[in-house]
């Protein structure tokens, strides 16, 4: 990538040719007009630019200062900025042009048909771009960075919309769409606090970690290379060497590959192909400065995100979108211990930050554990996890005695504030009014022996449709216990029954001398088999008095 410097006035400016890529040359620092222009949810025309106008605007430059193009040498040393308002700021959208690689003349049926539904939904199409605004300037530096191609930093839009939220019918998660067992592979934390399948920094390396991996496996075949990522290496190996036995061309577009793999690479190809030639299919792109939307910033310890949002002097919602890898009101206590917020806010984040201790990041409640308390009752209550009540109340193991008193971290404000946390992202998504689709909304606890497929049937709707409902995947263990809403089409008998089941409730269950788990069992109208797997025992073994248990009690019925 070549960068070059005017001779004169050390005036930093782009040349018409468009040969290099400026990561200094704008000012790090946006104006309020650009902060505005971030904010905006749809894009005005004013925030537009054609290529085409771009570069005829800076070449006019270049003869209003009386340059020519041998006036720039290369290589330069170091960029200054310069605060011309005649020059127009170098978009984000040319630098990525810079960097294409790929085929983009291919004339494939596959690749018309998905360029044909770009050009009828601009709207789309401007949703997505000003979701990408936060986290596009990044994605397209580590691209460069490993020398890939650019139409990599597009790939988002095919697999998630830019979304960092998304979560699929596979299980795949994050913006760049990871499952579980590919993000293990590639080290990804995900635990009660965090999913790194949704930090921006942490999946995009490892995207672009296993797309390069792919790309060296398939010798330097990108068509191939990106099949794989969504296939898998194995899917697309096996059709390379099914076609190769029967003498037929192993090319991308010759294999027989899944349906969604065959429209996979034909979108990212459409898409480039848009962004490329954007002024000849009509498409008006948002215009993205050239320069870091976000800057991380150690917090050394576990904070509060409303409290970091008023620190950094952002909302809340605007920390949660920078940072979608938490999932609960804090940062983990196991790190990551970085926030990403706005560049502009940094400072004012980093002088906040250093006025308060690390200990005072997070609110503290005293609590009286109650007879029939566990660890893991106060942590559902409190909305926090046992591990962090055991390390902040040095407790070994899992026991604790009635009238001891307990340190429990908890967040410094009400639920509905960290409003796109996992579980109010869920109750939303819950709570949405699905009543045209036929059905009568009940909710439903799981029970031992429930899953997807026994109640899809008992309900009259798909597997896939009560998956969605409670932003889950088809494949997603069902947890005894967990709260279900059903949209059911089943007949009135079973709405009926559906309905009773909602008056379960979860119990705290000491154990007192003389019981046994088929006593508990028939004292509480569940199964034994019920009870162990609840609260994870072994049923061969005798219980102790004092031990606790959790229930699932239906208190409609008579106990």
């Amino acid at each position: 990538m070549i960068v070059t410097k005017i001779k004169k006035a050390g005036i930093c400016l782009l040349p018409f040719t468009f040969s290099l890529a400026l990561t200094g040359c704008i000012n790090t620092k946006p104006t309020s007009e650009q902060s505005a222009t971030r904010s905006a949810v749809a894009p005005a025309d004013e925030h537009f630019i054609s290529l085409n106008t771009y570069r005829a605007q800076s070449e006019q430059t270049i003869q209003d200062l009386g340059l020519s193009h041998t006036d720039i040498e290369s290589p330069g040393t170091e960029w200054r900025s310069w605060d011309n308002p005649s020059l127009p700021e170098f978009n984000l959208w040319d630098r990525l042009l810079q960097s294409f690689k790929l085929d983009l003349e291919i004339d494939n049926p596959r690749i018309a048909a998905q360029l044909n539904w770009y050009k009828r939904h601009p709207h789309y199409l401007e949703r997505v771009f000003t979701r990408a605004e936060r986290y596009m300037f990044h994605v397209v530096k580590e691209v460069e960075a490993r020398n890939l191609p650019g139409e990599l930093a597009l790939l988002p839009i095919v697999e998630s919309a830019y979304d960092p939220f998304a979560y699929s019918h596979g299980r795949a998660s994050g913006m760049w769409q990871f499952i579980p067992s590919t993000a293990r592979y590639f080290g990804i934390k995900n635990d009660w606090w965090y999913d790194g399948r949704r930090d921006v920094l942490d999946s995009t390396d490892a995207a672009l970690t296993y797309l390069d991996r792919l790309a060296r496996r398939f010798d330097g075949d990108w068509m191939h290379a990106l099949a794989a990522y969504n296939s898998g290496g194995g899917t697309v190996n096996k059709a390379i060497r099914k076609n190769r036995e029967a003498g037929k061309p192993t090319h991308y577009w010759a294999l027989r590959l899944p349906a969604e793999t065959k429209a996979y690479v034909p979108k990212l190809i459409a898409l480039a192909k848009l962004v490329k030639h954007a002024e000849e299919y009509g498409i008006k792109l948002r215009h993205i400065p050239n320069e870091p939307y976000f800057a991380a910033v150690n917090t050394e310890a576990q904070i509060d995100l409303a409290q970091a949002a008023k620190m950094a002097d952002i909302t809340i919602n605007e920390l949660y979108l920078l940072n979608p890898g938490y999932s609960q009101w804090a940062t983990s206590p196991n790190g990551p211990h970085r926030l990403l917020v706005p560049v502009e806010n940094t400072d004012t984040f980093k002088e906040n930050l250093s006025k308060v201790p690390p200990q005072k990041r997070i609110a503290w409640q005293r609590y009286k554990v109650e007879s029939g308390d566990s660890l893991i009752s106060i942590a559902k209550r409190f909305r926090t996890t046992p591990a962090l009540i055991r390390d902040a109340n040095q407790i070994r193991g899992n026991s604790i005695r009635a009238g001891s008193r307990l340190l429990i971290p908890i967040p410094k404000a009400n639920a509905s504030h960290y409003a796109l946390s996992s579980s109010q992202r869920l109750k939303r998504k819950q709570s949405y009014d699905r009543s045209n689709t036929g059905g009568n909304k009940i909710v439903h606890y799981v029970q031992s022996g429930d899953s997807f497929w026994l109640l899809s049937r008992k309900h009259k709707v798909s597997i896939r449709e009560l998956a969605r409902w409670n932003g889950m995947a088809p494949n997603d263990p069902l947890m005894p216990g967990k709260k279900l809403v059903i949209w059911s089409k089943a007949d009135q008998a079973v709405s009926n029954d559906a309905k009773n089941r909602k008056i379960i409730r979860r119990v705290g269950y000491k154990v007192r001398r003389g019981d046994s788990l088929a006593r508990i069992a028939g004292k509480f109208n569940v199964s034994v088999n019920q009870i162990v797997s609840w609260n994870k025992i072994d049923k061969r073994k005798y219980l102790q008095p004092g031990q606790s248990l959790t229930l699932y009690v239906d208190v409609t019925r008579s106990h």
